[in-house]
C-alpha cells in the first residue's frame, strides 16, 4: 500500500508498505481521507521522542476493511473515523474508572504509537474508532475526528446555559468550528481576531458580534457587551489571552485550546469574580462520535483545502499557511 512515512526525524519518504492485518480487538481501516493537524509536525519533526519509522496522521476517515477476534460493535463497510486518541484503554485505572478514557495510561496515540493515517490502510483498537453518520463525507469527517472533538467537547463540558455570553479568540483551524458550534448549541457569540477581513467571514459562521482585538480598548468592547461567560482561546498568542482574560465576567472560564509557554493572568481578578482556568485536551472515540453526530444535525461544516497523499509532506511543512483545515485525499470516493 501506498503511505508517507518518517523515516527519522524531519526525514521523509513516500513508499509502499505491506498492508497491516488485525489482532484480536483491532479494526483494520480503508482510509478514505486524513486531516492534517500541526501535532502531526511535532511528531514527525521528533517532539514525541523516537518513534520512527512513523507514518503520522490522526484525524483518519474510512471504511472497516477487517475485523480482529472479539470485536462486535463494528461490521465491515462502516463508515469510521479516528483521532489522536488512538484507543486500548484499560478500564481499570483511577482514571478509566472515572470516565477519562483518554488520560489512561496505557491508551496508545494514533500516528505515535502506532501507523496512523497516512496511508491507504491502518489498524487500530476498536475503541479508538467512532462512527461517521451518512451525512458526513469522509473530507469533512477527518478534521472533526480532532480539532471538532477538541471544541466541541470543551464548551459541551463547560457547565453554560444557553444565551450565555461566549467569546471565540482566533477565526481559524479551531476557531472557525468553535464559532459554530457555540452558536449551534445556542450560546451568544463573540468572534475575537486582529484585522477586520475575518469579520464577514465569522459572522457567516455564526457569530453574533465581532471584536477587533488589534484596535485599542479591546477589554472595554468586550465588557460593553455583557458578562461573559466563557472566552475560547484557539489562537497560541500568550499576550492576547492575556489581555483578553481581563474581560472575562463573573463566573468566567477561560478555556484554553491553545499551547503557549506560560500564562499571567490577576489573581484577584480570578478570586474575587470566581473566575476558573481551565484546559481541555481532546477528547476519546466517544466524544468524537457525539461531535460527529451534532455536525450532521446542525450542518456544521469544516473549511478544508483538499490534497493527494504525494504531497503530504508538502502540506506538513506548509500548515502555517493552511486557511483552516488540510485534508489529504486518499482513497476514492
Amino acid at each position: 500500500m501506498r503511505a508517507a512515512r518518517v523515516v527519522s526525524a524531519g526525514k521523509w519518504e513516500m513508499t509502499r508498505i505491506p498492508i497491516p492485518k488485525t489482532g484480536r480487538g483491532q479494526v483494520r481501516i480503508k482510509v478514505m481521507a486524513c486531516g492534517v493537524c500541526h501535532s502531526d509536525l511535532f511528531i514527525a519533526s521528533g517532539g514525541a521522542g523516537d518513534v520512527f519509522p512513523r507514518v503520522p496522521g490522526h484525524e483518519v476517515a474510512g471504511i472497516v476493511d477487517e475485523i480482529g477476534e472479539g470485536v462486535t460493535r463494528f461490521k465491515l463497510g462502516d463508515r469510521v473515523g479516528m483521532g489522536y486518541f488512538g484507543g486500548g484503554h484499560c478500564g481499570e485505572c483511577y482514571d478509566c474508572l472515572h470516565n477519562s478514557w483518554v488520560t489512561c495510561k496505557k491508551v496508545g496515540g494514533c500516528g505515535v504509537t502506532y501507523d496512523g493515517g497516512f496511508a491507504e490502510y491502518t489498524v487500530a483498537p476498536h475503541d479508538a474508532l467512532a462512527k461517521i453518520p451518512d451525512e458526513i463525507d469522509f473530507l469533512q469527517a477527518g478534521p472533526f475526528c480532532c480539532a471538532g472533538v477538541t471544541v466541541f467537547k470543551s464548551i459541551r463540558d463547560a457547565g453554560l446555559k444557553g444565551g450565555d455570553l461566549v467569546a471565540v479568540h482566533g477565526v481559524g483551524g479551531l476557531g472557525h468550528l468553535g464559532i459554530q458550534f457555540a452558536r449551534k448549541l445556542g450560546f451568544e457569540v463573540i468572534a475575537i481576531s486582529s484585522g477586520d477581513a475575518k469579520e464577514k467571514l465569522a459572522k457567516e459562521l455564526g457569530a453574533h458580534h465581532y471584536i477587533n482585538s488589534s484596535k485599542l480598548d479591546v477589554v472595554g468592547r468586550l465588557q460593553a457587551l455583557g458578562n461573559i461567560k466563557c472566552i475560547m482561546c484557539t489562537a497560541p498568542a500568550k499576550e492576547a489571552v492575556e489581555e483578553l482574560s481581563k474581560a472575562l465576567g463573573f463566573n468566567g472560564t477561560l478555556l484554553l485550546l491553545s499551547i503557549f509557554s506560560d500564562l499571567s493572568v490577576n489573581p484577584m481578578q480570578i478570586i474575587t469574580k470566581n473566575q476558573s482556568i481551565v484546559g481541555s485536551y481532546s477528547g476519546d472515540s466517544r466524544d468524537t462520535e457525539a461531535t460527529l453526530q451534532f455536525a450532521a444535525n446542525q450542518n456544521v461544516r469544516s473549511m478544508i483545502q483538499v490534497y493527494p497523499l504525494e504531497q503530504a509532506e508538502e502540506c506538513l511543512k506548509n500548515i502555517s499557511q493552511a486557511r483552516f483545515r488540510s485534508v489529504l485525499k486518499i482513497g476514492e470516493f
